[in-house]
């Protein structure tokens, strides 16, 4: 059994990566709110993932209590304060981490890092794919795209995905899955909650008019329940773990 890290050993490093991931928060090309950290839920979250904060994912659930990209579409997970819970939880929370750091303990395939207002999923590839049944290779970002109930490979590791969302990667990516109006209708949701569409988002019927679906505001958890049910349903695919929320 591997034995933990201290947290003196992953918070003393040369070169973090919390300077440069600062002064991208602070030029990002999109919206962003960055949401204060618990110095103590921030120390336990950064001990259960074992990374230093020389790596960008150390840097941001060290310092941060999570980010909202784009007024809320997107929610990436930090370590919060108690005043954010209800704006966002936390990465521990999402990933169901042991209430105390433990060596033994691996997430569910992949560890999840965000979710966005459709239940599309990003997570970080914990294996190989022969070992999780996941695209991409171990450490690879991948997606769960709510419009095709699937995992894609992103391409890129957290730091370099991270960087790119703060660069406007998000107004590509969502294209095709945003709606005339959507900026009004997502900033008042908090962190557990998301859009259901209908007709539903994988159907034919969305594809063609996106715009002419009605939404309504439903638990996230809800919405992720939905679209492993679905994906069950409709092609026999388990997704796996979503997230806990």
């Amino acid at each position: 059994m591997r034995e933990l890290r201290g947290l003196d050993e992953l918070t003393g490093v040369d070169e973090p990566a919390w300077p440069l991931l600062e002064a991208e928060l602070r030029a990002a090309k999109v919206p962003v709110d960055v949401l204060d950290a618990d110095p103590g839920c921030a120390a336990a979250t950064l001990l259960q993932t074992q990374v230093t904060v020389r790596s960008y994912l150390g840097a941001f659930v060290h310092r941060t209590g999570g980010l909202l990209v784009d007024d809320g579409w997107l929610r990436v997970y930090g370590s919060p304060a108690a005043h954010n819970d209800r704006r966002l939880p936390g990465l521990a929370r999402v990933n169901g981490y042991p209430a105390e750091p433990d060596a033994a303990w691996r997430p569910a395939g992949a560890l999840v890092v965000a979710h966005d207002v459709l239940g599309g999923t990003f997570a970080i590839q914990g294996g190989t794919e022969e070992e999780t049944g996941l695209p991409g290779r171990p450490g690879e970002m991948v997606y769960f795209a709510p419009d095709s109930l699937r995992w894609e490979a992103v391409g890129a590791g957290y730091g370099a995905w991270l960087s790119w969302l703060l660069d406007g990667g998000t107004e590509e990516f969502y294209e095709d899955l945003r709606w005339p109006g959507w900026r009004d209708e997502v900033p008042g949701l908090t962190g557990g909650e998301g859009l259901t569409l209908y007709p539903p988002l994988w159907s034919v019927e969305a594809h063609q008019d996106l715009a002419g679906t009605s939404r309504a505001v439903v638990p996230l958890a809800e919405l992720l329940g939905f679209a492993k049910e679905t994906s069950l349903r409709l092609d026999g695919a388990d997704p796996g773990f979503l997230g806990d929320l």
